[in-house]
């Protein structure tokens, strides 16, 4: 079956640019198309659509609260924000929204539809480590936190899940909290899945999210050295 995708932006010239690339696999369709926040919503109650590319800067609705309504039901389509300048308030904020990840309206197309069908099988398409500069550049947006967790979940951890969740958001892969722990990467795994769930929440960058609105992790704190040698949006980052 086609992934059935809708593009958002208010720019007709950059829709028929995407929908070319798009229309031109054969596992990918473009099924609709809207030039605003407004639009798309009122589109999407009569469309199916897995995946959305979704630009920010838009009349009457702009792409984050457009994409925080989208997420809000249990069921709906993955949302990918498209920005202009790499790791801007934009990103930052569409992942808070729900977003299951950020590329750049300049992404190679390879990239571009790598990220698609990455996020459409349930993956995200951000680093936690690039999570994690995003956080740390715009930590001052968030909420003043106790020192103790104000979510009441995180009580719910056990200890290692909560060192595990830690580790996750340091920016950490399976495999590398597997070899801090000298645990199975199969072990690590189980636990992130029980994070998730009893946290409930929708993947990785959401657990880094919430580690800093929780005050578990703070901007600036230690994390291991930054690996850039991969693109912020690339979808196969180990671990994911």
């Amino acid at each position: 079956m086609s992934i059935r995708v809708m593009l958002v932006d208010d720019q007709m010239l950059l829709r028929t640019g995407f929908r070319m690339v798009l229309a031109a696999q054969p596992d990918m369709e473009v099924v609709a198309e809207a030039g605003d926040g407004l639009e798309a919503l009122e589109v999407l109650r009569a469309t199916k659509v897995d995946v959305v590319l979704m630009d920010v800067r838009m009349p009457r609705l702009d792409g984050v609260e457009a994409t925080r309504r989208i997420c809000e039901p249990e069921e709906h389509p993955k949302v990918i924000i498209l920005t202009t300048f790499d790791l801007d308030e934009y990103a930052f904020s569409g992942l808070k929204a729900g977003a299951s990840g950020f590329m750049l309206k300049d992404v190679p197309p390879a990239e571009l539809l790598a990220a698609i069908r990455s996020v459409h099988s349930g993956d995200a398409v951000v680093a936690p480590s690039t999570t994690r500069r995003l956080l740390d550049r715009f930590a001052p947006m968030l909420p003043t936190t106790s020192q103790e967790p104000r979510n009441k979940e995180i009580e719910r951890l056990t200890e290692r899940e909560r060192e595990v969740m830690l580790l996750v958001a340091q920016g950490l892969s399976n495999g590398e909290i597997a070899a801090r722990l000298v645990l199975s990467e199969a072990t690590v795994k189980t636990h992130v899945g029980r994070i998730l769930t009893k946290l409930g929440l929708r993947d990785r960058v959401q657990v880094v999210v919430l580690a800093y609105e929780s005050g578990l992790v703070r901007a600036g704190s230690p994390r291991r050295p930054d690996r850039r040698e991969a693109s912020p949006g690339y979808p196969n980052w180990p671990g994911w």
